[in-house]
C-alpha cells in the first residue's frame, strides 16, 4: 500500500460490535475476563489497550517497522530506549539534539554509570574515532535540531552494526513522510509525537518504532513495567492525526521551501539553516535519504536584541515551544529548548542569542511571508 493508504487505513477496522469506521476510544482501566486464565487478549489498561494498539500497529507500518510502542511522551519514549544500555556502557550522540534529550542524558543517566559521547555525527570520520567496543548504542538526529545538520544514515549504521551496537533515530523533524530510516538501516526510530504525528498541538505523546522481534519485547516489557502510557484518548487523537499526515507534510514542505528561500536573500538575515538549499553542506545528502525537507527552518540574526524583535513582531507566527503543529511557530532556543545545554556547547554548534527557529505551518504562504518580512524590518 501508499503511504497514504496506510496513513489512512493501516492498523484500523471497523468496529465489529457497530461497524463505527473510526477506531473507538476504549477509555476502561480494567477487562472482563471470561474465566480464569481466559480473555480477550487484553488484562489490564496498562498493559494492553486497543486504541493504544492500532496507533502502535498505524506508525509501525508508516515507518516500515515490526512494530511499535507508544508512550505518554516523546522523552518517555528515549527513557525506553535508554534500557538497551546498562551501567559501564558508552551512547555516542549527535551533538547539536534536542535540550531535553541533552538534559535526560548529562543529568540524570550519567548518574547511573552510563557515558555519553557527543559527536557531530554528519561527518563519518568523527564518529568512527568515537566508536569501540563499550559503545552499545549510537543515538542520531538528523536533520539537527536546531542547526539541521545532516547525518548519511545508511553509513552509521554500517559502521556502528561493525561494533555491535544499535542505531536509534530521533524522525520527529521529518516523519515518516519524508524519511524512513530504519530502511536506511537504523534499528530503532523514536518520535515526540507531539508534533507533526499528531500534528495539531493538542496531543503529548512518543512513539517507538524496531525493526526486530527482540527488540520490541523488550521494550513492551519496559512499557508495561514503567507504565508510561499513552493514555486512550491522545492514542485516538494520533490515530486522527495520522490521517491527514500525507497532505499535511507536503504543505508543510512547500511553505517552508519558499520560506526559505525568501529568507535566504533577505539582508537583515545573517545565515539561514535548511537542508532544502542547495548551500546547505547536507543538500545532496538529504536529497539522497529524504524525499523532502520538513518544514523547520533556523536562522542567525545576530544579537539577542534582533532576535527579539522578530520573535515579538510577529502576528500570524506564535512564540511557543514545540513544534509541528498545522500553526506556524516561532522560538529562541538558547532560551527555550536548549536552555538545558551549558553555553560552551550551544555556542559551538550554533545555537547563538540570535538564532531563532520557525517551525513552518500550513497557512497561506502569502501570509507567513508578509508576517516575516514586516518583522524584520524591525531590525
Amino acid at each position: 500500500m501508499g503511504f497514504a493508504t496506510d496513513a489512512i487505513h493501516a492498523g484500523q477496522h471497523p468496529d465489529p460490535s457497530t461497524g463505527a469506521i473510526i477506531t473507538p476510544i476504549y477509555q476502561t482501566s480494567t477487562y472482563v475476563q471470561e474465566a480464569l486464565g481466559k480473555h480477550k487478549g487484553y488484562e489490564y489498561a496498562r498493559t494492553q489497550n486497543p486504541t493504544r494498539s492500532a496507533v502502535e500497529a498505524n506508525i509501525a507500518a508508516l515507518e516500515r517497522g515490526r512494530g511499535a510502542l507508544a508512550f505518554a511522551s516523546g522523552m518517555a519514549a528515549i527513557s525506553a530506549v535508554l534500557t538497551f544500555v546498562k551501567q559501564g556502557d558508552r551512547v555516542v550522540v549527535t551533538e547539536d539534539l534536542y535540550g531535553g534529550t541533552y538534559r535526560l542524558f548529562q543529568r540524570l543517566l550519567t548518574r547511573f554509570g552510563i557515558r555519553f559521547t557527543y559527536v557531530d555525527s554528519s561527518r563519518i570520520e568523527a564518529v568512527e574515532k568515537t566508536m569501540g567496543d563499550d559503545v552499545k548504542l549510537v543515538f542520531l538526529e538528523t536533520p539537527t535540531n536546531p542547526v539541521l545538520r545532516i547525518t548519511d544514515l545508511r553509513a552509521v549504521s554500517e559502521l556502528a552494526h561493525r561494533f555491535g551496537a544499535r542505531v536509534v533515530v530521533d524522525n520527529t523533524f521529518m516523519s515518516p513522510f519524508f524519511q524512513r530510516p530504519l530502511e536506511l538501516g537504523a534499528d530503532l526510530v523514536v518520535h515526540s509525537t507531539t508534533k507533526y504525528l499528531n500534528g495539531h498541538s493538542d496531543s503529548v505523546g512518543g512513539m517507538v518504532v524496531a525493526s526486530r522481534q527482540e527488540d520490541i519485547e523488550h521494550l513492551a516489557f519496559v512499557q508495561n513495567a514503567v507504565g508510561a502510557i499513552l493514555s486512550p484518548f491522545d492514542s485516538w487523537l494520533l490515530l486522527r492525526g495520522t490521517k491527514t499526515l500525507a497532505l499535511r507534510m507536503e504543505r508543510h514542505n512547500q511553505n517552508a521551501v519558499a520560506l526559505a528561500e525568501f529568507l535566504s536573500k533577505h539582508p537583515k538575515v545573517q545565515k539561514l539553516y535548511y537542508p532544502g538549499l542547495p548551500d546547505h553542506p547536507g543538500h545532496q545528502l538529504a536529497k539522497k535519504q529524504m524525499s523532502g525537507f520538513g518544514g523547520m527552518i533556523s536562522f542567525e540574526t545576530g544579537s539577542l536584541q534582533a532576535a527579539r524583535k522578530i520573535l515579538e513582531g510577529v502576528t500570524v507566527f506564535s512564540l511557543a515551544e514545540s513544534l509541528g503543529g498545522v500553526e506556524s511557530l516561532i522560538s529562541h532556543p538558547a532560551t527555550m529548548t536548549h536552555a538545558s545545554i551549558p553555553v560552551e556547547d550551544r555556542l559551538r554548534f550554533g545555537v547563538t542569542e540570535g538564532l531563532v527557529r520557525l517551525s513552518v505551518g500550513v497557512e497561506d504562504l502569502e501570509d507567513l511571508e508578509a508576517d516575516l518580512r514586516q518583522a524584520l524590518a524591525e531590525i
